[in-house]
């Protein structure tokens, strides 16, 4: 059974529906990762937000970064109470079938099934940050504290 995809489209009906204060922004350019997200809108790298999904003892958890943080699998592993080794990066497939969202547009919200969210506290030293917008296109600009209370969100130091 193959994942369902969702678009831009998606998001974009998601966020006139739950009334969330943010855009999306179409690119002229790919933009998959934080250095080329960073370079086609100006900004700096800690504006990007990277959602990243992981299995912690299986179970999916949101972990929503700033675009400079590594997310260490120590920190995940204390904050759940686990070993390192129950925490793993879900795979592409993975993320498609949880989120409805390919890998490198993976949007902070939206998503087919929601997931428990973790904040990187990164993202507060920002007016806005940008992160997936559904595909490799299209980005989203949000203000963190949109991003927190949309996302239900727990703060995390990465």
């Amino acid at each position: 059974m193959s994942a369902c995809r969702l678009t831009p489209s998606d998001l974009a009906h998601y966020i006139a529906t739950h009334h969330i204060a943010a855009e999306l922004v179409p690119m002229s350019v790919q933009t998959p990762t934080v250095a080329a997200a960073a370079a086609a809108l100006g900004v700096e790298p800690g504006q990007i937000i990277k959602s990243l999904l992981f299995l912690v003892h299986g179970e999916p958890v949101l972990v929503i970064a700033s675009g400079e943080a590594m997310v260490e699998r120590e920190v995940l592993a204390q904050r759940f109470s686990v070993g390192k080794k129950q925490i793993k990066l879900a795979d592409a497939e993975t993320v498609l079938r949880i989120t409805g969202y390919p890998v490198g547009g993976v949007p902070p919200f939206g998503h087919l099934h929601p997931s428990p969210t973790l904040l990187d506290q990164a993202v507060l030293a920002w007016e806005f940050v940008y992160g997936g917008g559904g595909d490799e296109w299209t980005l989203l600009r949000i203000a963190p504290k949109e991003l927190a209370r949309v996302t239900a969100a727990k703060w995390i130091a990465l």
